[in-house]
């Protein structure tokens, strides 16, 4: 599904109006009837007890103006609170103004500060509140007597239906600008928001619902969002049929570089999540003192041991055996558990700048690599895909974690840009981008998955996916959402959080059955 950003929807309405003439009147009136229908349709009993709509000045109030209508049409109580002047309402919004002035629907304005407690004493005793106050074109901090207006439909104690986005939103990012009202559905045009499916924006909308204005198709063809949300109708696409005379070597062979002592769990998990992805062979790389160990925790994945030091992590001497290990691996996963040691991390830098296939690089690799990312990554001979947690993020780009968290796809693709990378940037709702700019938010997953292993297994699984032959962009992406989607599987079952990340991988065979295009059979008959 397309996400679009503010200023994308912004183009799209224009092409819609200068490219294929339907009057922006057409496509309000289109809004606010789709998002009375849904008011109508989920909150009934709400409406019935009485709507009031809160109209800012701008396009946002204009939708508003046209759900009253719709809404009083169909019999519902409802009065409007206009929140500016009458002359700040121009062009479509005056039209519907207008239309709400004649059609005797009760219309207060309260354009000032003083307006502001009788207002609230109205939201107390509405039934619902449609909030049409400020839409995507929000980009500054919501003070004054506006700050006020979103906490007193806050604190009113009554459902919210937020047209748009929530009001105070950025639309961009997900986070609040000052405040933000707390909407229980979010009637959203056209397209959903960027900041309605990132947190905390996420958790803001409520529910979320696409309102259709009438966009033409041509007019997302031609000016089509970089942006999507991943969901299993876009996984399925993504995943290729396996060809029915297939064998191990048609299937590609992984090299995952992991482990040290007291962490060789994080190795063999990364081994697991990459097996159950389909790859004919794995080859689990890790110190000498620590292959023992693995090969008994992995039946199904070959070892290797290597130089290690005298605190038994991986040696620069390792060298050599890594790239003797290299030869006939279709891609390498690098970084679960290795540490944090002097020649550990001159091994990692080495990977990356010079690894001849394309690899997977996470965890203490991402430290390794720290703000020279760019510069060691610059002349890398194929592809690289990273894996930060926003800590990881912070260590890459200099920034604090804070600052990552503020605007998650912002810093993801800045990453992406300098390093020529593809970056998978971890946390609820992950954000993928790529160095052209494309970026996807991740619609799987859930609070269970905040435990040990996790992103183990997701290293291996990308990785997996990468020496199948998928592109990073596609590995990515596919590889995310299936992590997330078996998850949310598996906490049906078991129960919401306390299942294993191993548990996870062991769900994935039953997503690549589902999603596996079938691969033509020969019919075979008698003469």
């Amino acid at each position: 599904m397309l996400l679009a950003a503010a200023a994308e929807m912004q183009a799209l309405d224009r092409a819609a109006m200068e490219e294929f003439g339907i009057p922006g009147v057409v496509l309000m009136e289109n809004a606010g009837r789709g998002v009375a229908g849904l008011v109508l349709e989920a909150f009934p009993s709400e409406a019935a007890g009485g709507v009031l709509v809160l109209s800012g000045p701008g396009n946002n109030g204009g939708d508003g103006f046209v759900i009253a209508r719709h809404l009083h049409q169909a019999g519902v109580p409802v009065r409007v609170a206009a929140l500016a002047p009458a002359e700040k309402f121009r062009n479509e919004a005056g039209v519907n103004l207008e239309i709400v002035r004649r059609s005797g629907i009760p219309l207060e304005f309260c354009p000032t500060e003083a307006d502001v407690p009788g207002l609230a004493g109205r939201c107390r005793s509405a039934g619902l509140l449609v909030d049409a106050v400020f839409g995507t074109g929000l980009a500054r901090e919501v003070t004054g007597r506006f700050a006020e207006i979103i906490r007193t439909m806050n604190d009113a104690g009554r459902p919210v239906v937020s047209v748009d986005v929530p009001s105070g939103l950025s639309a961009d990012t997900g986070r609040p600008l000052g405040i933000a009202v707390a909407a229980r559905m979010t009637a959203t045009m056209a397209l959903p928001k960027l900041g309605l499916v990132v947190w905390p924006g996420r958790e803001l909308a409520g529910e979320l619902r696409v309102v259709d204005i009438g966009l033409p198709p041509a007019a997302l063809r031609r000016h089509p969002p970089a942006q999507e949300l991943l969901d299993e109708a876009a996984a399925r696409e993504l995943v290729r049929p396996r060809p029915p005379d297939g064998h191990k070597g048609t299937f590609g062979h992984l090299l995952v570089l992991a482990g040290a002592p007291g962490k060789t769990g994080a190795a063999a998990l990364a081994a697991i999540g990459a097996l159950r992805s389909g790859p004919g062979l794995v080859t689990v790389g890790t110190p000498a003192g620590c292959q023992p160990v693995l090969a008994a925790k992995l039946t199904e994945a070959m070892t290797a041991g290597l130089a290690e030091t005298a605190d038994g992590t991986l040696a620069a001497a390792a060298w050599n055996g890594i790239r003797a290990l290299l030869e006939g691996k279709r891609a390498l996963a690098v970084g679960p558990g290795l540490g944090l040691d002097e020649e550990v991390q001159e091994l990692v830098r080495r990977l990356a700048a010079e690894a001849p296939c394309p690899a997977v690089l996470d965890a203490d690799a991402l430290t390794a690599l720290g703000t020279e990312a760019p510069r060691i990554l610059a002349a890398a001979p194929a592809p690289r895909l990273l894996t930060p947690h926003p800590g990881e993020m912070a260590r890459l780009t200099g920034l604090s974690t804070a600052e990552i968290q503020s605007d998650r796809l912002g810093a993801a693709r800045e990453l992406a840009r300098a390093t020529g990378a593809v970056v998978v940037l971890k946390g609820a709702a992950t954000v993928i981008t790529e160095p052209g700019g494309r970026a996807a938010v991740n619609g799987s997953g859930n609070p269970g998955m905040g435990a040990g292993g996790m992103g183990d297994i997701l290293t291996g699984i990308l990785g997996g996916l990468l020496a199948q032959g998928y592109a990073p962009w596609d590995a990515a992406r596919l590889g995310v959402y299936a992590h997330g989607r078996a998850a949310d599987l598996l906490a049906r079952q078991a129960g919401p959080h306390g299942y294993l990340a191993r548990e996870v991988a062991d769900w994935l065979p039953r997503l690549w059955k589902a999603w596996t295009p079938r691969s033509v059979q020969p019919t075979v008959s008698a003469a």
